[in-house]
């Protein structure tokens, strides 16, 4: 298949590259920028100029490919519900471009908005329309295309990691220099679910070649790792303290990410397994933190 990408310079992107290469197909991958484009033609990618700022530079992509991957997503944080309005836009431009069509389209959205309501890990048949999350407006996005009959397929994604890069966890580092501890709150036991890229990065191509129309698919490889240990973690590698918290706390040493401190974002990939016949084989986020090049990860 040729396979249109979105956000293919990314830190997701860049690794569903290799993986669908290797698998025989062709990569179209979205960029704005002249060394984005020398980024796709190094990895064996086509270029397709265009951003997320302008639906139409999507649309053309999407009428020239086989199959759409939609990865990118603007993680300024600072405007971050209107950047989820982006890509409900922009998932609904995809999808007008698509109908008509048998062409899938896998999105990108995360674990927690399979939460249930009573609590527990995430699971894929969860969806929750009045979630607190902003991201699940990527979600509705999607269900407003099942509507249509159009094959959408989502991948929720947890921590995803190696050893330059760690989800959250990467601002979670560069809110630790700043506040000179690593904290967590409490006896850190609230969790985090994670995977390795390179699981992450086969799951994309299971669910493009072999997934269902209307699925959801959880990336997490480990169900969720607590606070505690992935602060300590943080702590052995840049030599900072660790220290527990109160709550009255909190926004001084995780600064934006006060939201996530309390946060437990557990998720199950039991079904998805199942589904698809993924098996993980990467390192642990643990594995990954130890020998993490924190020089690197402070610049992310």
């Amino acid at each position: 298949m040729r396979v249109f990408l979105t956000g293919a310079t990314g830190f997701i992107g860049s690794h569903v590259i290799p993986e669908l290469l290797s698998r025989g197909h062709q990569v179209l991958g979205l960029t704005r920028s002249d060394a984005g484009a020398q980024k796709l033609e190094a990895a064996g990618a086509e270029v397709h100029r265009g951003d997320l700022e302008r639906p139409d530079t999507l649309t053309s992509g999407v009428a020239v490919a086989d199959a759409v991957i939609h990865c990118a997503f603007d993680h300024d944080f600072a405007n971050f519900v209107e950047n989820t309005k982006k890509d409900e836009r922009n998932i609904a431009a995809m999808g007008d471009a698509l109908t008509g069509t048998n062409k899938p389209i896998l999105i990108t959205s995360g674990i927690g908005i399979g939460t249930p309501r009573n609590g527990g890990p995430a699971t894929e048949d969860v969806l929750n329309p009045l979630h607190t999350n902003p991201r699940i407006v990527t979600e509705l996005a999607a269900a407003a295309l099942i509507a249509r009959r159009i094959d959408v397929r989502t991948i929720r994604l947890p921590q995803v990691h190696d050893t330059t890069k760690a989800g959250l966890i990467t601002p979670l580092i560069a809110e630790a220099r700043r506040a000179g501890a690593v904290a967590y709150l409490g006896e850190g036991r609230t969790r985090w679910a994670a995977a390795h890229i390179s699981d992450v990065a086969k799951l994309y191509a299971l669910a493009l070649e072999i997934g269902e129309p209307g699925a959801r698919y959880h990336a997490s490889v480990e169900e969720g790792i607590d606070a505690r240990r992935i602060a300590e973690a943080i702590g052995a590698g840049t030599g900072l303290p660790v220290r527990s918290i109160a709550v009255d706390e909190v926004e001084r040493y995780f600064g934006w990410m006060t939201p996530f401190a309390a946060l437990d974002m557990t998720a199950s990939s039991v079904w998805t397994r199942a589904r698809l016949g993924w098996e993980p084989t990467g390192p642990d986020l643990l594995t990954d933190l130890a020998a993490m090049n924190y020089a690197e990860a402070q610049a992310v």
